[in-house]
């Protein structure tokens, strides 16, 4: 569902392997995807009541589908108690066996839509909650019989109710992901243009703003939405609320930026152009956001669900550079602090979350992919010692390092001299006998233009024994890694054999 193969590589180098690395990444986003699953962030919510700490799991089931039966009755019937029969249907409807029971009955939706718009404003309450514990169900066929709800809590958006707007919100996203015809009936009510009016008007009450974001992120995720939905979307309001919304309120907590960071990631995603995004700030603003978590990070302040922030926001970095013109990218990314944020990230979410360390890495790529100005700020800054110190690393990360690695060699030969100095060198002996065939091919590839550079790198790796290493490698299996080794050895490297010496320092 996450489109994510904008990966920028620099021309010429790598394109054997883009693909596989398109694959590799599919691959990883799958581990992303349950792992944001787990955190309940695309998984259906569940508004618990004032009232109550957790839900109740332990209703016999029979017993469910009983009460169910019994509550819709006494409804049909008017009553001073039809408050207290509503708060217990919407308890019964936990139970899914109970959710099917309750819509086979003859005009049970009718019923909860009579309530729902009646002018009892409890029992309109009662009703939408009984509305949104159907919209939880795990049953398929539950979401299509709640439509003829949908009209009415769409115009209930535009109400005043903190809690009944809530609702009324979670139980529309609930709905979205379980049907089609839903999703499509939804988007003919005008789902689209109620949510853009909605964070408009409640901009300032960050619980409904997170709400949106919720409901807006399941349709963006829809299977047809770079066709169907995004495109009504980019040229809806709703970007520009969503930006407005990334900077977290220090009171309220981080959920409203994240949720808007995430639909943000949708559309950059599924989105072969994002000028509409660019024009309106939104990498500048994403680059920003990322320099200060960045520099909370580095301090040590890693609050909990950070990284469902800053995921997102490297991911709206990492696919926006790829619309980014050249000419724009300096004023777009802000200063080279952006570089510095991306390295705190690889060091402090290298053990405990290496998925987002890659993201980083992946990022980090992107921004050096066509940059001098950042190539030279990461030698300046110092920090290429501590990235080639991840080369050991797998899970991808030390194929992405090598990767920006190659762009800073690429960007001048004074460059290469630099890396050759700080180590790069005696590194790439270690990556040259991975078993990782594409390490090895990216190391050759790096290689290649660090001996290139001047004589003296050459001269260097010689010393180091790189040529008994190459001379192994021309008996690797695959055959493009034998004639890359073959090259460098007869076109850079045996002119300098006489340098090898039975006192030499070999690669270890």
């Amino acid at each position: 569902m996450w489109r994510l193969n904008k990966v920028r590589h620099k021309a010429g180098r790598q394109g054997d392997s883009s693909e596989k690395l398109k694959l590799r990444r599919r691959e990883h986003e799958k581990a992303l995807r349950q792992a944001r699953r787990d955190r309940q962030l695309v998984s259906k919510r569940l508004l618990l009541n004032e009232d109550e700490d957790q839900p109740e799991d332990n209703m016999d089931t029979n017993s469910g589908e009983q009460d169910v039966v019994s509550l819709f009755h006494k409804l049909q019937h008017s009553g001073t108690e039809k408050e207290v029969h509503l708060k217990a249907l919407s308890k019964a409807l936990r139970d899914p066996s109970a959710q099917l029971v309750f819509i086979k009955q003859e005009n049970s939706m009718n019923l909860l839509v009579g309530l729902l718009t009646g002018s009892n404003a409890t029992c309109r309450l009662q009703a939408v909650r009984c509305l949104h514990e159907l919209s939880h169900s795990p049953h398929t066929n539950v979401a299509p019989a709640c439509l003829p709800a949908t009209p009415y809590l769409l115009t209930y958006l535009s109400g005043q109710s903190t809690k009944f707007t809530e609702l009324c919100l979670y139980t529309l996203g609930n709905l979205c992901p379980d049907s089609d015809v839903v999703k499509e009936k939804l988007l003919a009510q005008g789902i689209l243009p109620a949510l853009a009016n909605c964070i408009e008007n409640q901009r300032h009450n960050l619980a409904v703003v997170e709400a949106v974001g919720f409901t807006l992120s399941q349709l963006l995720q829809a299977k047809d939405a770079a066709e169907k939905i995004i495109p009504m979307v980019l040229a809806s309001s709703l970007p520009s609320h969503l930006l407005s919304v990334l900077t977290p309120d220090p009171k309220f907590g981080l959920a409203p930026a994240i949720e808007c960071a995430w639909c943000l990631h949708y559309l950059t995603c599924s989105s072969e152009d994002n000028r509409v995004l660019l024009a309106q700030g939104a990498l500048l603003k994403c680059s920003s956001l990322l320099v200060s978590l960045g520099g909370a990070v580095a301090e040590g302040n890693k609050e909990e669900g950070m990284e469902l922030l800053i995921c997102p926001l490297l991911r709206c970095v990492g696919n926006l550079l790829s619309s980014c013109p050249l000419e724009d990218l300096s004023t777009q990314v802000g200063d080279v602090h952006i570089v510095v944020t991306l390295c705190a990230f690889l060091q402090a979410y290298l053990q405990t979350q290496p998925a987002l360390a890659r993201e980083s890495a992946w990022v980090l790529n992107n921004l050096t992919a066509h940059s001098s100005a950042l190539c030279s700020a990461l030698l300046t800054l110092n920090l290429v010692p501590g990235l080639i110190q991840l080369l050991p690393f797998s899970q991808g990360i030390n194929t992405m390092i090598l990767r920006v690695l190659a762009n800073i060699a690429h960007k001048k030969r004074e460059f290469c001299v630099q890396m050759a100095h700080l180590g790069l060198l005696s590194a790439l002996c270690a990556t040259l006998k991975m078993a990782d065939q594409e390490m090895v091919t990216l190391s050759t590839d790096v290689l290649f233009m660090l001996v290139d550079s001047g004589p003296q790198v050459a001269e260097e790796f010689v010393r180091q024994g790189g040529i008994s290493l190459l001379e192994a490698i021309q008996y690797n299996s695959e055959g493009e890694i034998r004639r890359r080794a073959t090259y460098l050895l007869e076109h850079h490297l045996l002119s300098y054999s006489s340098y090898c010496s039975v006192g030499s320092t070999s690669c270890s």
